[in-house]
């Protein structure tokens, strides 16, 4: 990366958009990760498509992240531009309310919902999931309960199926608007988009989510809000919630739960430096001495080595795992 392609990217970002040698550390869950070399927040899917197109035809990496809700970054940093869609491109239209038009969505979507007594919702990737359910409560939209408590931004859910408490984002999806590095556009069904267990059509692709129609049932809120209260309770009893993490740290083996067969085989606990498997939920890897992005991975690798020995079953990361590391 040389002056006269840093001074591209701001121009198309913005200058108060762009950080340079930013850690990493400020932008994941796990509080852990070195510097990237530059982080641009696009303030919309025009700024955004320009900054692609400006890596592409410079030859340089890029890395998309949301929150940083499911990513363990290497603690030597980055040589990439990150490209951050958060707090940005979080724009939601309910469609049952307004005829803004300021999303460009599938009208032809808005006809066959209301057809069907059914609400059509588009949202930005970049707003949080938090803040999407809230939404959609205050309007009794039902529906989305199950991702209430999920610390990600809508982008980042659709990308790998996020999902808990029996819901997943497939159940509430119509339309998943993308683009690829060559800025080209995609409307696509959600029967086209390979909706699997932390998958999709997404991570085949190497696209960008820029925006989502969903379609949701209209229930009363104090129904809706009871399920979101009872969700998120089980979190906070069930989830070491109080130490920075990425969630659920592998991934659900095929009819087994990853969490209990590392603590079958007495890992609870278990430490390298600040990270530690969590003795509240053995499915968390969390970081709660001021751990390193090295320890968190002395651990996962520790476990899976275990778990295989003991059970014949290798553990696959559900974290995202970015940057050089250590042998």
């Amino acid at each position: 990366m040389n002056k006269e392609f840093f001074e591209k990217i701001e121009q198309a970002a913005g200058r108060d958009n762009v950080k340079y040698n930013e850690p990493m550390s400020s932008h994941t869950t796990f509080k852990t990760g070195g510097p990237a070399t530059i982080m641009v927040t696009p303030a919309d899917e025009k700024a955004l498509k320009e900054i692609i197109t400006i890596c592409k035809e410079n030859n340089e990496k890029y890395y998309i992240i949301g929150k940083g809700s499911n990513l363990l970054v290497a603690d030597e940093g980055i040589d990439l531009v990150v490209i951050k869609i958060y707090h940005t491109m979080d724009e939601v239209v309910f469609h049952n309310e307004t005829t803004d038009e300021k999303m460009d969505v599938n009208h032809d979507n808005v006809e066959q919902n209301n057809a069907q007594g059914k609400a059509l919702v588009t949202a930005g990737a970049g707003i949080m999931l938090s803040k999407l359910a809230k939404e959609l409560l205050d309007r009794e939209l039902g529906g989305f309960e199950f991702a209430s408590g999920i610390p990600g931004t809508l982008g980042g859910a659709i990308t790998m199926n996020a999902g808990a408490y029996d819901g997943q984002m497939a159940d509430v999806v119509k339309t998943v608007y993308a683009i690829d590095e060559e800025g080209n556009e995609y409307t696509i069904s959600n029967e086209d988009m390979k909706f699997g267990y932390r998958h999709s059509l997404i991570m085949d692709r190497n696209l960008i989510v820029t925006k989502v129609d969903m379609e949701f049932g209209h229930k009363e809120y104090n129904e809706i809000k009871g399920k979101m209260d009872e969700f998120n309770g089980l979190r906070r009893a069930k989830q070491p919630l109080e130490h920075p993490s990425a969630g659920s740290t592998f991934k659900r083996p095929e009819g087994l739960f990853a969490g209990k067969l590392v603590q079958d085989a007495g890992l609870a606990g278990y430490r390298v430096g600040g990270a530690c498997v969590s003795p509240k939920h053995c499915g968390f890897v969390v970081n709660d001495e001021n751990g390193t992005s090295d320890d968190v991975m002395q651990v996962m690798k520790h476990v899976d080595e275990v778990v295989y020995d003991k059970f014949g079953v290798h553990l696959e990361p559900e974290v995202r795992i970015i940057g050089e590391w250590k042998e």
